[in-house]
């Protein structure tokens, strides 16, 4: 791999020229069939979208979004792009209208490239281009890359945040970011072009779209792109395709969980490496995957601001329950709110500063500069640092609950949740007391084994008094992102009639 890099397509060039005909993805056609390419063919494909979407009016700075699943098309789509200086908009295919006129309202793209059938989820007056029609006028255009003069600080995406509290914002990701981000990957995960990468997360979130599909261009190894992941035929696909290499949410995991022991064992005998992120992981379910699949999963943490931060390592111990160590190039700080740095296993807020730092906020000049202070970006991540340097996150300050005084993580307390019988989700949120500021209300996913007063018992026993749940409201499932990131605003509004003390 080039050693420094200014733009995206340095970095790509190593696989998209210097192994252009080598073996580069396969995936599933329109018509059924398993198809694939080569690097060099992919170059070829980008080169001639490229040359149809300048015909088309786009110009190096203007904005293209897509809402699609998972396809092939969404990377020719990407590296076209990268090649023209387009900056890529990503829309969550989950979104609806509401969302989406948010998206495209602040990012102003040119246009939208979807499907025929999700047209109608796009306000009037939006450019709405067919994918199968804009692919097929490409095909007839000319293989020759387009020349545009670009560098490290050129945008390359606008990705909006998952908007867990209000209106989501575009965080402006540069070729620097990406490139930085992918190398710092390949070189903390050992990932190679001998490895094998199923790519199953959605290519509209940064997990995928920039540590998934970054890295495999980087690296030139081989890729199977999948339009989603499905637990009813993941242990087929594992089986069939043999990958070196996947990257999960922990929902995945939970999944593979149910695979049956014989099949588990035949995947982790040919897999190196999984890695779960864009959520908390359990303990338990670490555990469970370790001893049915013979891999501790390589928990790590990111942000769509700043990509890649902080990793549990390759080599050495993967701490269930933490996060690990900085990444390659990246720095942290654990700040009290007063900004001094905290000591060891004292709870602050983590500041980074790094290459894989995005520009700022789109249009959000306030945003930004609230977010940004002497060159570091606060993740509004609560989290504390043990003696060895291992960082263990606590949930977000906007999650923060005060009552009476005393600071409440809500994970400390889900976490203890999920490790009693019968629960299988666990949320905690802070909610009005007239008396204490705020108390922790705890909403559940249950199943007929929960003891809730044997539950309640137990926390009793580990956690302060005022930690315990002033409630717990049992409901069918917990709201959450596409990224399995729980939206606790959407949680029913507590009621303590409704509710159990």
């Amino acid at each position: 791999m080039t050693a420094r890099v200014a733009t995206l397509l340095e970095l790509y060039d190593h696989s998209l020229i210097d192994r252009r005909d080598v073996p580069a993805v396969e995936y599933d056609a329109a018509d059924g069939h398993t198809a694939s390419l080569t690097f060099g063919e992919l170059d070829s494909r980008s080169n001639r979208l490229a040359q149809q979407l300048g015909a088309r009016g786009l110009q190096r700075g203007d904005r293209l979004a897509f809402y699609l699943v998972n396809r092939i098309e969404i990377v020719d789509l990407w590296i076209a792009c990268v090649k023209l200086g387009v900056i890529v908009v990503p829309i969550n295919v989950l979104y609806k209208e509401r969302e989406i006129r948010h998206i495209v309202t602040d990012a102003e793209p040119l246009a939208v490239v979807t499907t025929a059938e999700q047209m109608t989820q796009f306000p009037a007056g939006v450019a709405c281009w067919d994918v199968r029609t804009l692919c097929s006028d490409a095909a007839g255009m000319p293989d020759i890359r387009p020349t545009c003069a670009l560098n490290a600080e050129s945008p390359a995406a606008l990705v909006y945040t998952s908007g867990t509290t209000g209106a989501s914002k575009g965080a402006i990701l540069t070729h620097g970011n990406f490139a930085s981000n992918a190398r710092g990957v390949a070189e903390a995960w050992r990932i190679t072009s001998d490895d094998r990468y199923l790519a199953a997360l959605p290519l509209f979130h940064v997990h995928g779209l920039g540590n998934g599909i970054q890295t495999w261009l980087a690296v030139g190894c081989h890729m199977k792109l999948v339009a989603r992941f499905e637990a009813a035929t993941a242990a087929d696909l594992f089986e069939s395709y043999r990958p070196t290499l996947f990257f999960g949410v922990p929902t995945m995991y939970v999944r593979l969980l149910d695979v049956p022991d014989d099949r588990a064992r035949v995947v982790g005998k040919h897999a190196r490496l999984f890695v779960s992120g864009s959520a908390p992981l359990p303990a338990q379910v670490h555990d469970a995957f370790h001893a049915k699949y013979g891999h501790m999963i390589l928990e790590r943490y990111g942000m769509t601001e700043t990509l890649m931060n902080v990793s549990n390592p390759y080599d050495g111990e993967r701490r269930p329950g933490t996060v690990g160590l900085p990444m390659p190039h990246v720095s942290v700080r654990i700040l009290a709110e007063d900004g001094t740095e905290v000591g060891a296993d004292a709870t602050g807020e983590l500041w980074v500063q790094g290459p894989n730092v995005c520009a700022g906020y789109w249009r959000r000049p306030e945003a930004t500069a609230e977010s940004f202070i002497a060159g570091w970006f606060r993740t509004g991540d609560i989290g504390r640092c043990v003696p060895d340097g291992y960082i263990t996150l606590e949930g977000r300050r906007s999650d923060l609950i005060i009552s009476g005084g005393f600071n409440i993580y809500p994970r400390e307390i889900e976490e203890l949740l999920l490790e009693q019988p019968g629960v299988r989700e666990a949320a905690i949120v802070g909610v009005v007391d007239r008396a204490r500021g705020e108390m922790p209300v705890a909403y559940l996913v249950v199943d007929a084994s929960f003891d809730e007063v044997a539950a309640l018992a137990h926390l009793r026993t580990q956690l302060a008094s005022f930690k315990i749940p002033r409630g717990i409201v049992r409901i069918d499932s917990l709201p959450r992102t596409a990224l399995g990131k729980v939206q606790k605003h959407l949680l029913p509004p507590f009621t303590p009639e409704g509710a159990r003390p």
